[in-house]
């Protein structure tokens, strides 16, 4: 029987049967959602992780608001990206452990990481206590040397080429480690993005370094479709032989296989590979721009919750709780913060060339 005469009959029989039709037409998919086969332990960790980094960031956006702070930028919307990331990276300090060069979307990956609440609210309110910064930053402008953290910077996409140098020391080690770098869409017009793929895949002299970038469809105030001749960012990546893939950034257990592929990729290989994420910019570009959510978006927090609940690994009532707990732990450590001092002028070289005969010009 042909394509075409089979639909024929089934709407000779249809016609015949209307409310059998109906109610088939009602009935649930009985497919169950094995997550790519992810243990539960990881998902239930994802969620958690996922709660505390936006529950973290919508915090600093009231801070800003509440005039404690002089400006935002972060990441809400990038959690199922960022999350997965952070859980997969091998963390310590020194070659043989992964180098992280981020973005100022990166909230996720630092919670996933270890990152307390406190500390980020340290850095946005500007406290000396601030251990990124001492209080000299703006928000989410992280630097921990004790996870490989290199400072975030607000130049967009001067990252890229330093994960080159990080990832050619760590070849000379041989240690398996890489080094890992994430931007967004429109920083990729900077030519330090296009460095870095040259950078990279240099015949024979390959480096083990995961590049990402976290599509979000919008620079600044510039839309990406008016911007790109390319159907993907990621199709840059074959120019220079390099492995690369296109992801739902929004869903994170995609993210999770992905990432967790590409890692085990370079630690095989020591050769580069490329992941463009879509992703989410749910308040906006930053504070600049109102910091205001956008209802119309994707929230993938939100939705992994709700696809959790419906596979009976979570229930509302623990979500609840979750969402809650990290409400009172932000509202503690604001209060916290705002007792803290802010940096003296005293302190203001400190930090900076340390031990060098330039740290401080006033010797002189």
């Amino acid at each position: 029987m042909s394509k075409k005469t089979h639909g024929k009959a089934t709407a000779k029989a249809a016609a015949k049967s209307p409310a059998k039709k109906a109610t088939a037409a009602k009935k649930p998919s009985t497919k169950k959602d094995n997550f790519q086969g992810l243990s539960k332990d990881i998902l239930l960790k994802m969620h958690n992780f996922m709660v505390k980094s936006r529950v973290l960031e919508e915090r600093l956006i009231k801070i800003y608001k509440a005039g404690e702070a002089y400006f935002w930028i972060g990441g809400p919307g990038e959690e199922a990206f960022g999350v997965p990331l952070g859980m997969l990276t091998r963390k310590g300090e020194g070659l043989a452990y992964d180098w992280l060069h981020l973005h100022y979307r990166c909230t996720p990956t630092l919670v996933a990481m270890g990152l307390e609440m406190i500390d980020s609210v340290r850095l946005i309110m500007n406290r000396s206590t601030d251990p990124s910064t001492g209080g000299r930053n703006f928000a989410n402008h992280y630097c921990f040397p004790k996870w490989n953290v290199a400072p975030v910077t607000s130049p967009i996409e001067v990252q890229y080429p330093l994960a080159c140098g990080t990832a050619h020391a760590q070849k000379r080690f041989g240690k398996k480690a890489l080094s890992i770098v994430t931007g967004g869409d429109a920083g990729t017009a900077e030519g330090d993005f296009a460095s870095s793929l040259i950078l990279a895949s240099r015949p024979g002299s390959e480096l083990p370094v995961l590049i990402t970038v976290q599509n979000n469809k919008m620079g600044i105030s510039t839309s990406y479709d008016g911007q790109h001749g390319e159907t993907h960012i990621a199709d840059r990546a074959a120019a220079f032989n390099i492995r690369s893939r296109v992801i739902n950034g929004n869903d994170p257990v995609e993210t999770y296989i992905a990432i967790q592929e590409e890692m085990e990729y370079i630690r095989k290989t020591g050769k580069p590979s490329f992941i463009e994420a879509y992703t989410t910019r749910l308040y906006g570009h930053s504070s600049a721009d109102g910091a205001n959510k956008k209802t119309q978006m994707v929230d993938p927090v939100t939705v992994f919750e709700e696809r959790l609940i419906k596979a009976g690994i979570l229930t509302a009532k623990d979500a609840k709780k979750i969402w809650d707990d990290y409400e009172a732990e932000g509202v503690a450590a604001q209060e916290i913060a705002r007792g803290e001092p802010a940096p003296t002028s005293e302190s203001v070289w400190d930090h900076v060339y340390v031990g060098n005969e330039n740290a401080d010009w006033r010797k002189f």
